[in-house]
């Protein structure tokens, strides 16, 4: 296979606090030998755990990143054991222009693994992570958030896996970031996720759903903040207490979970999040933008749950995810 085009300016075995880029050469109208500059930190003291963070996989997801490029500014080598590598803005086309998705070449991050090393800037990035950053890893944390069109109970998640042994690894990281919700996550589409990229390498992962609408909040930003110093003591890789609150487990234990509009809409929720409801309970009604005197389309439940996720703006497409609903269950 072909050897992949990014380079980094730093020195990925030396110890110390190091702060440069993963330099993506990228030739462009404006700048025919333009690269594409992804700040990355390394934070390296010998030997011991190895963690790999990121943020921005989606670019209008925030708490990651503020959380991330906080750790790389005070992270000192004499406080760790081993080593944390920090990418704040893992598809930092998509953060500079706030999107989802890359403008570069309209291509999901998080669809696009294991990726390809002569493929557009979104595939390059992804096989780099894939065959270089993930590689190097014990334990990986993935920050999420809605972005502009999803807003979330603030959780973190691990997956259901084949290997036992693997997903107590998970849920016990999952755990230790003390997230106010911890999920046990079904993905709607898993098709070329990072979380599946490091999974199947057999690395600890966690990822997080931190509320959502294009935005951080004071209380989103503590949350990421503090499960990331939780998760970095939990890894032995830095010293301390972590702080731990009482924390409610939810599961998604099937496609039931995921409720769509078949019609678009101007959108009333009568569910807030957290809230329970009851199979057959009416969770939004959808009127129609174009027309007066027409009924609104009514979503029911599909399953007993709680509200965790819910379309952001006021207006809904056909097709497009309008609620989530998960089980609480016993820790």
């Amino acid at each position: 296979m072909r050897n992949n085009p990014i380079i980094p300016t730093v020195n990925f075995g030396a110890d110390g606090v190091q702060h440069g880029y993963l330099r993506l050469p990228h030739s462009h109208n404006e700048s025919a030998w333009g690269t594409i500059q992804i700040p990355i930190t390394i934070v390296k003291n010998g030997e011991g755990p190895r963690a790999l963070l990121t943020g921005a996989n989606h670019g209008d997801e925030y708490e990651g990143p503020l959380a991330l490029v906080s750790l790389a500014q005070t992270l000192r080598a004499e406080d760790v054991t081993g080593t944390v590598i920090i990418v704040p803005f893992m598809n930092l086309p998509a953060f500079l222009a706030g999107t989802r998705v890359s403008p570069l070449d309209g291509v999901n991050m998080n669809r696009a693994f294991p990726g390809r090393p002569d493929g557009g800037p979104t595939e390059k990035i992804a096989d780099y992570f894939q065959r270089v950053l993930l590689p190097m890893a014990d334990i990986v944390l993935d920050f999420h958030s809605g972005g502009r069109t999803l807003d979330f109970l603030p959780f973190a998640a691990s997956h259901v896996l084949d290997d036992v042994e693997q997903q107590a690894r998970c849920r016990a990281a999952r755990d230790a970031f003390n997230a106010p919700f911890s999920m046990e996550m079904r993905e709607i589409d898993a098709l070329g996720m990072y979380d599946d990229a490091a999974e199947s390498q057999g690395k600890t992962f966690v990822t997080t759903e931190l509320g959502g609408g294009g935005a951080a909040t004071p209380e989103t930003v503590q949350i990421a903040r503090k499960g990331l110093r939780n998760l970095l003591i939990h890894a032995g890789i830095i010293e301390g207490q972590m702080d731990i609150a009482p924390t409610r487990v939810l599961t998604q234990p099937d496609d039931a979970c995921f409720h769509f509009a078949e019609d678009g809409g101007l959108v009333e929720f009568v569910v807030a999040l957290g809230q329970t409801v009851r199979n057959g309970d009416v969770l939004a009604h959808i009127w129609d933008q174009r027309h007066t005197g027409r009924p609104p389309q009514t979503v029911t439940a599909q399953m007993d749950g709680m509200l965790t996720a819910r379309h952001f703006p006021g207006l809904i497409g056909a097709g497009d995810c309008l609620a989530v609903l998960a089980v609480e269950i016993s820790a």
